[in-house]
């Protein structure tokens, strides 16, 4: 009996991870096929009456759409997580996505239909954005509430991890695709990815509609009577500190994770004249070492605290602003990979990895998801979403890198500040509503 009980305990965990990663992935190789297409096709597809520094900017702002709806993604799904229950806000936001994803595959560029074409991309980027802005936070939240107490680190981390494979799927993609002969792919071969994203969506759905919901949530705030009306209001007015936190942890974590890989990609092709396949190949490389070290990351902060490991990631950030520039800068190939692997799996992982226990750990049950959501999508808001954008357009204006490089200086530093400020959270329970006397047990069993 003891046996069957470990074994059907060994099932659900494996759902549980299942569907908060592959579906995370899935979602989000739908999400930063956006970002590579931006880099390397859109702006000659959607943007062609512009100079090419023009029509990359163009694109990379309409990268940047997507992340000014998902704040607003954020709160009604994250208050829809709150009140209704984690499983099926995970469902809807995958859907939303691959919906967005696929017709993207669909749409006629400028040549077809002027300025129309633009009009809809930005559409469809609305749509993934406002999936996008519960996604990660639904998957996480998923995965923590499932989690041994002192295990939420390792656990959390499979979330990011599937992030990571959508980098690493979306990137491998598009280094498929430009293998083709230049007019096959700006006709007909950038379509590929974004169709094929039809039937990854199908497989995350299935996985996802067989897993049970959180016990944390069914236990601490549908048994206890503390559903709350607008949890995401009532996590911005009674955790202000926690909050500011999340916007803070998110400057670097989110604005270098999209600055380096997004416009380091396409500052490496376009401005140094990399080819396109030895580029993306060292991108690919950097997440493939990146989904280790993410793991190894969340797993170390299980052991000496969220805040140390967050701090390192950021202040490696600082360090690395100017010699990443260097590397990439020598135009080998070697260097390059070396540049991607320190930003990505190095920087990013550090702060990437046990940010998912973090931010989970920093907010009640009973307004998690609202408050997880909508703190860091406004925190996707300020970072992620401009810093392509940005980036590209301070190398256009002072016609070299270092303006950038400052720029991330000052995303690692203000970031630094905000971890510094914040509580930590490692060893506390996840069941305790701390602005009130009520908690439940500390220990939550899994759902077989």
């Amino acid at each position: 009996m003891t046996e069957m009980t470990a074994d059907g305990a060994g099932r659900s965990r494996l759902r549980v991870i299942l569907a908060a990663s592959v579906g995370s992935a899935l979602e989000w190789y739908d999400f930063f096929l956006y970002g590579t297409a931006a880099a390397l096709v859109f702006g000659e597809l959607f943007f062609p009456k512009s100079d090419p520094i023009v029509g990359t900017l163009l694109a990379f702002l309409t990268f940047g759409v997507g992340f000014v709806v998902r704040p607003v993604g954020g709160i009604l799904f994250g208050i829809m997580g709150d009140r209704f229950g984690r499983k099926p806000v995970l469902v809807a936001t995958l859907l939303m996505i691959g919906i967005g994803t696929t017709a993207i595959g669909f749409l006629p560029t400028y040549a077809h239909i002027g300025y129309w074409a633009p009009a809809l991309l930005v559409a469809m980027r609305v749509v993934q954005g406002l999936g996008a802005g519960a996604e990660y936070g639904g998957a996480v939240i998923f995965l923590v509430e499932n989690a041994p107490a002192r295990h939420r680190g390792f656990w959390g981390s499979f979330a990011p991890l599937g992030v990571s494979v959508g980098n690493l799927l979306a990137a491998g993609a598009f280094a498929l695709v430009t293998l083709l002969p230049r007019d096959d792919l700006m006709s007909w071969g950038w379509r590929l990815p974004f169709l094929a994203s039809f039937l990854l969506i199908l497989v995350g759905i299935f996985v996802r509609l067989k897993v049970a919901e959180t016990p944390v949530f069914t236990e601490s705030v549908v048994a206890r009577g503390k559903v709350e009306r607008n949890p995401a209001m009532q996590a911005l007015r009674r955790h202000p500190r926690n909050f500011m936190v999340v916007l803070g942890a998110r400057l670097a974590e989110n604005g270098l994770g999209y600055l380096f890989p997004v416009f380091g990609l396409s500052y490496v092709i376009t401005t140094l004249g990399v080819p396109r396949a030895e580029a993306l190949s060292a991108l690919m490389l950097a997440f493939v070492v990146e989904l280790f070290t993410i793991v190894g990351f969340a797993a170390l902060s299980d052991r000496i605290g969220r805040r140390p490991v967050y701090m390192f990631g950021a202040l490696a950030g600082v360090a690395l602003a100017f010699p990443f520039f260097w590397l990439v800068g020598t135009k080998e190939w070697i260097w390059i990979a070396l540049a991607f692997i320190l930003a990505r799996a190095v920087v990013t992982a550090a702060m990437f990895g046990p940010q998912a226990a973090y931010f989970a750990e920093l907010f009640p049950p009973q307004r998690r998801f609202a408050g997880f959501a909508f703190a860091r999508e406004l925190g996707s808001l300020l970072a992620g979403g401009p810093a392509p954008f940005v980036a590209a357009a301070l190398v256009a204006w002072a016609g070299g890198w270092w303006p950038v490089a400052c720029y991330v200086v000052l995303l690692g530093a203000l970031t630094a500040l905000a971890i510094g400020f914040g509580p930590e959270t490692y060893e506390e329970s996840i069941t305790v509503d701390n602005t009130s006397d009520a908690a439940v047990p500390r220990a939550v069993p899994l759902q077989a």
